[in-house]
């Protein structure tokens, strides 16, 4: 059992890592060919991606039992355009120089989580949760009403869609690979319509005149799949509490890359916000801690 705990610890911290780190400088790093081609490419290239693992791992008879199930396909419709919402506005972030508006988004997810597990599925609250929960809401507050101009929206609509997501997830329990992919189908057509129009435009970075660059944008479907592999099958192996204190390596990287490397600005307001967002993590870990 400590060598599953041990190897699942390790597998989640590697995939939070890798979204923590890598994933931020691949996709800052080919942000110079414009985000909407970047996020083309991250819908088209996760769908090969996830094709080619289902043929490894020989799942398609669970990709068939799926889709068979009208409740499933319209579950995984709403996810899908959540995650498609979640993808495009990081990438933004990315891209415009937001990356700490972007982490507070991850920061915040956890929470918001136990708050729509609350509401949705009649989980219990107690007085730390609810404390947790207050703050997260309350440096929103602090935000708005101090600081309209340099709301973290991004963060916002990163933390929300990403938790909603999980919700929808959790609510029809479906393998996460494939419901991935099956998500993944379901925006791909029109992920190649705007590659058309794209290209059409002669906008297109990705061609075959230049295979080095193509090759490397096209890596934009391993850098999402990689650690969503690593950090599910962590899950699987030490259990939902040590992966959820372990998650918060994602948002803590994206904020030290984007403040200490990218030298984005970050103003009092802000600080005053993540200041209480840091308890509020620092409450919901002790608590999950004490549970475990």
């Amino acid at each position: 059992m400590k060598k599953d705990l041990y190897q699942g610890l390790l597998l989640t911290s590697f995939g939070s890592f890798w979204w923590g780190f890598i994933g931020v400088i691949y996709f800052k790093y080919i942000e110079f060919i414009g985000y909407i081609e970047v996020i083309i490419h991250r819908c088209v290239w996760t769908t090969v991606t996830l094709i080619i693992s289902t043929f490894f791992f020989s799942k398609w008879k669970i990709f068939l039992f799926i889709i068979s199930n009208k409740t499933n396909l319209l579950a995984l419709f709403f996810s899908g355009l959540l995650i498609f919402i979640n993808w495009a506005v990081w990438i933004y972030a990315i891209s415009t120089n937001r990356i700490i508006d972007a982490s507070f988004g991850y920061f915040i997810m956890p929470i918001l989580s136990v708050f729509l597990g609350y509401i949705f599925f009649k989980e219990e609250l107690n007085r730390k949760r609810i404390f947790a929960i207050s703050l997260v809401l309350l440096s929103i507050f602090i935000l708005l009403f101090f600081s309209i101009k340099t709301l973290p929206w991004v963060g916002i609509i990163v933390g929300v869609s990403w938790a909603f997501y999980n919700l929808i997830r959790k609510k029809i329990d479906v393998d996460t690979d494939i419901g991935l992919l099956v998500e993944s189908l379901f925006i791909l057509p029109f992920a190649l319509i705007s590659f058309y129009f794209v290209y059409t435009n002669g906008l297109n970075d990705f061609s075959f005149s230049n295979p080095g660059l193509s090759l490397f944008i096209l890596l934009a479907g391993p850098m999402t799949v990689i650690p969503l592999f690593l950090y599910v099958r962590g899950v699987e192996l030490s259990g939902l509490g040590p992966a959820g204190m372990i998650f918060y390596i994602t948002p803590t990287l994206q904020f030290l890359l984007g403040y200490f490397y990218y030298g984005e600005a970050f103003s009092s307001i802000k600080l005053v916000s993540f200041i209480l967002i840091w308890i509020a993590v620092i409450i919901y870990l002790k608590d999950l801690y004490e549970i475990n």
